[in-house]
């Protein structure tokens, strides 16, 4: 039977299509996927992001542990900033991407895993501790609700006592938020949608009553409630990775373009950096790339990428942008093809789709006035 978060009665009662995702159930959308899209590009969205698992490091050996497990730089981290990393296998495979925050007190970290990962994380993460180091996985005792949008900060805004324009993006602060009674929430400035917005930590006691809060708070402004299949689309236009499907341990950070996370002259080895410093040497086996389809075709995860008729890789991702108007994917294939940037071809159900290089990200949010 798969596992609930907190707040699935108030998703069923809400009319949510509700899904199995990692051993979860979670909505997969309320109203239609592009409105709630659309909603968060334009206005504002509120997912539940509790099935995340989180766990807590500490000790005075804490950031040495991290800095082996982890790929990037866990000690260039203030109080209260956060990073996004991977953490890799001995042959530089990615066991999952991260984040890492650090907390007001020296010495404690907390680290944000994949639904699907968190056993396997936390496996191995217990088993490559270094001394002085204390393991605590929190994952039932924390809930987890992200607010996106351009809108985001002034639903939030009138509910805290603090000036959210002063919190930076990967930056953490721990506001009371009204109508959530002597519950202190830890607000970091983080999304997973290309927006501007917030994610916010409380105990999973208070996570529903924070869920009617911003709801409440939002309705003014167009917020809506949003479910997996929106997550999916904003989080592929903002060329955003998805573990499982995008990278998993057959995949280094280099070949999914992820090669910026990973410093190999921090001073403590990650684990897999002789390997990792032979690939970013020689170059990765592959290469990532953005296809952006021909009107409606839309290329889906394991689809056969072609050039010129031959075989050159694999689509990992792919959706319908609701934001260009046409299908987007990304697909690895060897270095020579996306250093070409030729025309590819996708095999959509035995019809040749035309597909065109382009960079990524396929969507960039319009900077702030």
């Amino acid at each position: 039977m798969a596992l609930r978060t907190p707040l699935y009665d108030r998703h069923v009662a809400l009319g949510a299509r509700m899904v199995e995702f990692g051993g979860w159930d979670m909505p997969l959308q309320y109203s239609s996927i592009r409105d709630e899209h659309t909603a968060v590009r334009e206005r504002a969205g509120l997912f539940d992001v509790s099935h995340m698992g989180r766990v807590t490091v500490a000790g005075e050996g804490a950031l040495e542990s991290l800095q082996r497990l982890v790929s990037n730089d866990v000690g260039r981290l203030q109080p209260r900033q956060s990073l996004y990393t991977v953490m890799c296998n001995d042959g530089g495979g990615i066991i999952d991407d991260l984040i890492v925050g650090a907390a007001a007190s020296a010495g404690v970290y907390h680290v944000v895993v994949n639904a699907a990962t968190r056993e396997k994380d936390v496996a191995w993460m217990r088993a490559h501790l270094g001394s002085g180091t204390s393991f605590d996985d929190v994952s039932a005792e924390t809930g987890l609700i992200a607010l996106q949008g351009p809108r985001a900060i002034d639903i939030l805004q009138p509910l805290v006592d603090a000036d959210l324009s002063a919190l930076r993006a990967f930056t953490m602060a721990e506001l009371r938020v009204s109508g959530v009674p002597s519950r202190v929430c830890e607000v970091s400035r983080t999304g997973y949608t290309g927006e501007d917005g917030f994610e916010l930590y409380v105990d999973a006691g208070a996570v529903g009553t924070l869920w009617d809060v911003l709801l409440e708070a939002g309705a003014a402004e167009g917020l809506r409630p949003c479910g997996l299949g929106a997550r999916d689309t904003l989080r592929l236009e903002a060329g955003l990775r998805l573990y499982g499907q995008d990278m998993d341990e057959s995949v280094d950070p280099y070949s999914c373009g992820l090669g910026w996370t990973v410093k190999l002259d921090k001073g403590v080895a990650c684990i897999g950096a002789e390997v990792l410093r032979g690939i970013k040497e020689t170059g990765p086996p592959r290469r990532m790339v953005g296809l952006r389809m021909s009107g409606r075709d839309v290329a889906r995860h394991g689809m056969s990428v072609f050039r010129e008729g031959e075989p050159a890789g694999e689509v990992t991702s792919g959706t319908y942008s609701f934001t260009l108007g046409c299908g987007i994917a990304t697909a690895y294939v060897a270095p020579e093809v996306a250093a070409s940037r030729q025309p590819l071809s996708v095999d959509i159900r035995g019809s040749m789709a035309r597909a065109e290089q382009v960079p990524l990200p396929f969507y960039k949010r319009p900077p702030t006035a």
